[in-house]
């Protein structure tokens, strides 16, 4: 049998990658319950050997393969090191993930990734198992999740679009990016700009006025604005926005994701999603609008300008 028909009908799935504390493992478990509700067969495939609290039902678990404290100890390496080691002792078993995924035939796969930005940015291993799933006819999206408190600092704001863009140019997948956490956002502090700026990606000269108003970045305008023409340039950065408490949040999601990586589900599934988005409330679930940001930012800025025009 060869290495490309090993696998001989398509699978479909998304690797979820992104800095640490971004929110991979929540995403993975509310993305396995919501593709549930709707009758997609979901299997969580964890490939981060630091993950030792998994909320989601784990089906294949790195951890059975090889682990980071352990590596940590043998090998004497730290927690960088040792992670970039795991993911190249994952690259040299292939055959021992392909035997796992295929007694899950069938079904939709999430990969929970680890949380090192090296790793998505110019190492390669991972880069590898990713190319040797695709021989095996997995499609796949890469999910790039960010905390989006990093939208209320401009500087940070700026680094997070050049990992990002870096991240897509590495990986070599379809490419989602998502600023998660979208409940939490206004915790960090205002925003200088609507929620729209953020997502789309908008006219980032304004971003490096706004940084030059602190003494600090002053003298880095220069650095910032090639930066900037450096994103724009390529023009393949946006984000969709994310509360995993939010229904309407995660389909928009979802079909983002399987837009991504050409899924395309049967009536079944579409009556499902229909009626779970149509469903009440449940006690289970906190279904506050993530829009709701966005409404409040445009209300006060409309505001703000009615008492600008009274003083006026």
């Amino acid at each position: 049998m060869s290495e490309g028909s090993k696998g001989s009908s398509l699978a479909f799935g998304q690797v979820v990658i992104g800095p640490p504390g971004s929110g991979k493992t929540t995403y993975c478990h509310g993305m396995q319950e919501f593709m549930g509700r709707i009758g997609r067969k979901v299997t969580v495939v964890n490939l981060d050997p630091a993950n030792e609290a998994m909320p989601y039902q784990c089906a294949v678990d790195i951890a059975e393969l090889i682990t980071l404290p352990d590596v940590m100890e043998n090998l004497k390496l730290g927690p960088n090191g040792g992670l970039i080691y795991c993911m190249e002792y994952l690259e040299a078993n292939f055959d021992w993930l392909q035997e796992k995924l295929a007694a899950f035939k069938g079904h939709y796969y999430l990969f929970d990734c680890p949380g090192q930005v090296e790793l998505y940015t110019h190492h390669d291993a991972l880069k590898n198992v990713f190319a040797q799933l695709a021989k095996w006819n997995f499609r796949l999206a890469a999910v790039h999740l960010v905390d989006s408190h990093y939208c209320t600092d401009p500087g940070k704001f700026i680094s997070v679009l050049c990992t990002s863009l870096s991240t897509m140019l590495h990986v070599e997948l379809p490419h989602v990016n998502i600023l998660s956490k979208m409940d939490l956002i206004e915790q960090y502090g205002k925003l200088a700009f609507n929620l729209d700026y953020y997502t789309e990606v908008l006219d980032l000269s304004y971003l490096v006025d706004h940084l030059a108003s602190d003494p600090f970045f002053r003298n880095y305008r220069r650095l910032n604005e090639k930066l900037v023409e450096v994103i724009e340039d390529y023009s393949l950065v946006s984000f969709v926005p994310l509360n995993v408490q939010d229904k309407e949040s995660m389909r928009q999601v979802m079909q983002a994701v399987d837009k991504a990586n050409g899924y395309s589900f049967g009536d079944q599934e579409h009556r499902s999603l229909e009626a779970l988005m149509s469903a009440a409330v449940g006690a289970d679930f906190h279904f506050t609008s993530t829009l709701a940001v966005q409404e409040k930012y445009v209300q006060s800025q409309d505001k703000a300008l009615e008492e600008e025009v009274m003083d006026l």
